[in-house]
């Protein structure tokens, strides 16, 4: 597969340093199809004007059919400290999504989901403007359950809450959030309708 390698550092607008480990991870290059196409470096594919890439993106919910959202880490280089879903990230080169989803949610939360489900994918252009980069994704949604305690990892997350739908939307109105929040928000509602019920309100 061809391969596109970052050759220098780089300094995102927010002043934050990636970490060597950060600048090599690799992740796998797609068409608009979601069909492999070869890899990149992670920074590499969010210089803009970005490379498509696979994503995934993680909503879970607990018993009462609240949303888990996380605080990205201050410390992160890109969109550090704005709210956004319970997870997302990744997967590696070869890696199936349904994995990667379920590794990096025990990584960043310290709780392997529960029911997790496929919700569908969606793709999508979101230029960060705090950071410089751009999110080019071919992004694999997946809901589930959160039932058991949440132990965060401090380097990727700040802090994390529990929101009904009405909560969610009021918080959206007054605090940051990530780029693509609300378009995997939006493309996830029917499994999000599914699992949670009417009840829910989402």
């Amino acid at each position: 597969m061809p391969t596109t390698s970052a050759s220098v550092a780089h300094t995102s607008s927010n002043g934050v340093q990636p970490t060597a480990a950060q600048a090599s991870i690799m992740l796998e290059l797609v068409d608009e199809n979601g069909i492999t196409i070869g890899t990149a470096e992670k920074l590499a594919a969010h210089q803009a004007p970005g490379q498509l890439h696979r994503a995934f993106s993680v909503f879970l919910f607990d018993e009462s059919g609240r949303l888990l959202l996380q605080r990205r880490a201050l410390g992160k280089y890109h969109s550090p400290g704005v709210w956004s879903n319970t997870c997302c990230g990744h997967p590696y080169p070869g890696e199936a999504p349904f994995a990667a989803a379920a590794r990096r949610t025990y990584e960043e939360l310290g709780i392997s989901p529960t029911l997790l489900a496929e919700a569908g994918t969606v793709r999508y252009n979101h230029p960060d403007p705090a950071s410089g980069l751009v999110e080019q994704e071919y992004n694999h949604l997946f809901v589930g359950m959160a039932q058991a305690d949440l132990r965060p990892d401090p380097e990727e997350v700040e802090e994390t809450d529990f929101v009904t739908a009405d909560e969610l939307m009021e918080r959206h109105a007054n605090a940051p959030f990530s780029a693509w929040f609300m378009t995997v928000l939006d493309a996830a509602r029917p499994a999000i309708k599914e699992l949670t019920g009417p009840a829910g309100g989402w």
